[in-house]
């Protein structure tokens, strides 16, 4: 089985976004069991492509992208399974990522929800559900009623909601990242550098 984590890049190329970008991708490439893509958006510049890794898939995206339009491209290279990452959730833990798809061995997609709405990640196996489908214009990480969409069309047991986590959408944000927790490498520098 192949399974394939994208993180779904935006086309911002401001120096916080990028770095949080970079340590998203750096934590789902260093994740055991999955492979790690990015959701490139059309439009988007070198400078977002540039944090991929060597060898690493880069899938082309709308510009503005949604969750199953993401899922779409990465059963196009292969994947069986799929998940999709924002890209401002720098310091996520690998366990909420890796519990994801381990639901998926009951249900048919798994999401991690945002602090305020939205999600932070979803894992789903492939190709798309046909109930997953039916709501993809709604289905946008920022949706903040996204899981009560999900929830409306959702078989039984076919969606599992698992823990929640933090985004970073507004830069007073950043008072939520964890300093005890490890990695976010990119976005602990570049915060660290414009402290006095």
């Amino acid at each position: 089985m192949r399974r394939v984590v994208a993180v779904q890049a935006s086309a911002a190329t401001e120096p916080l976004a990028l770095a949080m970008l970079e340590d998203v991708v750096d934590l789902v490439e260093a994740m055991s069991e999955v492979e790690a893509a990015l959701a490139l958006p059309v439009g988007a510049g070198d400078d977002v492509r540039a944090v991929t890794w060597p060898g690493m898939p880069v899938v082309s995206v709308p510009a503005t992208p949604s969750v199953s339009d993401v899922l779409d491209a990465l059963s196009a290279i292969g994947a069986d399974e799929a998940g999709v990452v924002c890209p401002d959730a720098p310091d996520l833990p690998a366990l909420l990522l890796g519990k994801l798809h381990s639901a998926l061995t009951s249900a048919e997609v798994a999401v991690c929800p945002a602090d305020g709405g939205g999600l932070v990640a979803m894992a789903a196996r492939l190709p798309v559900a046909d109930w997953l489908r039916a709501v993809a214009n709604q289905v946008d990480p920022d949706n903040e009623k996204i899981l009560d969409a999900l929830g409306r069309v959702a078989p039984r047991r076919a969606l599992n909601v698992g823990s929640g986590w933090h985004r970073l959408r507004r830069p007073e944000d950043v008072v939520r990242l964890d300093p005890g927790l490890e990695g976010w490498d990119a976005t602990r520098t570049l915060l660290s550098s414009k402290t006095p």
